[in-house]
């Protein structure tokens, strides 16, 4: 009980409040992502309302915002042009599939492997991919839509200097909203997205044939979807989990994110993850628990059903201004002393996640070629070996130090080669070093041979107890 209390009725209006402004920013990028994948809006409204709804129960993080996404968006442009909305539902139903089993498997302990370096790329290309998504509705288009951004952003700056109990892009939202509906503008509305439906979603099975040819052809988008979806979600968990101090299931979230990707195509509504802009809203407005979550699914079923007609009159530059201060200050500034502070490795890292990012238009194929260059330089610097040598009671000591794996082993073997021993016997000394895998075997086997073949006698000693079952299971080499 005092779980439930903890995680859905701490400082409910605060949580409330912040689910009702993201459940407002919610209904533009919703009908956006529709418009990438090529699918009515409904189908990406009724994702947005399906997901966040049922994540509010079953995920791993509170307060974290999940609904249709354009990472996920754009997987599945070539599945809806070539075979229509009914196999992306049945698609996003077998993604959900997917992300439970991988749930099961506890596929969450892979967000250890993701540096620093690569959370930092992946917040500041979120920032500046949020920046320019909204200058195309506030560029160019008419007067009366600079005035209203820039209206709307000078208050969202000033407004929080004098007034903290409701968020200053709430206030400004419903404000300057009113002003237009009295006096109007031209601008362009909500409505020029896409039509709102003022209906509930019903659940229906997709019309699809259930065959192993309908399998085969859904089946690369639903494992592409399922990877995107859940590594952007576990990224947006981690980031909250740093924001707020706080710990939360990766796991569990992984299964929720199945769960509520299950409903969502049951619902008529297409797959999605977790939204990092829409998480921050969320987060810097105070929000802490499930029941903003939970608010900002329900909230926004109530705008498609209730004020559909309002709703889709809502300015753009409004809500583009309000995004746009969004992404300023999702931008993490500190990245400047950065780059010059930290190692260079560290800094080519976060700067090619950005690249990535920004050149794909997508999270996670950024973040996935950090993760990659990451472990690359890692097992670049992990593979330097050195091989120190002193002579003792008439034996050559070689002290290898350094681990011992496939990327270090031609560098272990060129200096052992190097030298030219008086004496003929030789010792191998892996005090400070171990022994990681079969490549370094082999290396060791490959070393020892080439030192019998100059004449000399090979002995192999201080191997740690993981280094010597794994010699012993593989090898007939002594090791005292």
């Amino acid at each position: 009980m005092e779980k439930f209390k903890q995680e859905w009725l701490q400082n409910p209006f605060v949580n409330i409040i912040a689910g009702i402004l993201v459940g407002l920013a919610l209904i533009p990028e919703a009908i956006s992502f529709s418009i990438i994948a090529g699918v009515d809006p409904m189908v990406g409204l009724y994702a947005s309302v399906i997901i966040a709804i049922t994540i509010s129960i079953t995920g791993g993080r509170s307060a974290m915002i999940s609904a249709a996404t354009a990472a996920v968006a754009l997987v599945v442009v070539n599945l809806v042009q070539d075979h229509g909305v009914e196999y992306l539902l049945l698609a996003t139903i077998l993604m959900g599939i997917i992300q439970v089993i991988l749930g099961i498997l506890k596929i969450g302990r892979i967000l250890r492997f993701i540096p620093n370096s690569v959370m930092i790329g992946f917040i500041n290309s979120l920032a500046i991919m949020l920046f320019i998504t909204q200058m195309q509705h506030i560029l160019g288009i008419t007067i009366h839509t600079y005035i209203y951004a820039l209206v709307t952003l000078g208050l969202v700056f000033i407004i929080p200097k004098f007034f903290t109990k409701i968020p200053a892009p709430l206030i400004v939202l419903i404000g300057l909203t009113t002003i237009y509906l009295i006096f109007g503008g031209d601008v362009r509305t909500v409505g020029d997205l896409g039509n709102i439906e003022k209906s509930f979603p019903k659940i229906l099975f997709p019309d699809v044939p259930l065959t192993f040819e309908t399998f085969k052809i859904i089946f690369p988008y639903s494992v592409s979807m399922a990877i995107v979806g859940l590594t952007e979600s576990l990224i947006v968990a981690r980031i909250v989990d740093n924001y707020t101090e706080t710990t939360s299931n990766k796991n569990r979230e992984s299964l929720g994110q199945g769960i509520a990707n299950i409903f969502a195509g049951l619902f008529g509504g297409m797959g999605g993850c977790a939204m990092a802009g829409q998480t921050i809203i969320n987060i810097t407005s105070g929000a802490r628990t499930r029941l903003s979550t939970f608010t900002a699914g329900a909230f926004l079923m109530f705008l498609i059903v209730v004020l559909g007609d309002i709703v889709v009159r809502i300015p753009m530059p409004i809500l583009a201004a309000i995004m746009t201060f969004i992404a300023i200050n999702t931008f993490d500034w500190r990245s400047f002393n950065y780059v010059r502070r930290a190692p260079k490795t560290d800094v080519i890292v976060m700067l090619v996640t950005m690249a990535g990012v920004l050149t794909t238009n997508n999270l996670a194929v950024g973040t996935i070629l950090g993760v990659i260059l990451a472990a690359l330089l890692f097992a670049r610097k992990v593979s330097e070996i050195d091989v120190d040598r002193y002579s003792k009671d008439n034996k050559i000591i070689f002290e290898i130090t350094g681990q011992l794996f496939f990327a270090s082993i031609e560098s272990f073997i060129d200096k052992l080669t190097a030298y030219e021993e008086e004496n003929t016997h030789v010792v191998l000394d892996f005090k400070h070093s171990t022994v990681w895998d079969s490549s370094a075997v082999e290396g060791i086997q490959t070393a020892i041979l080439n030192l019998e073949k100059r004449g000399y006698t090979v002995d192999v000693t201080n191997l740690n107890t993981d280094s010597q079952i794994l010699l012993s299971r593989m090898t007939k080499i002594s090791t005292e």
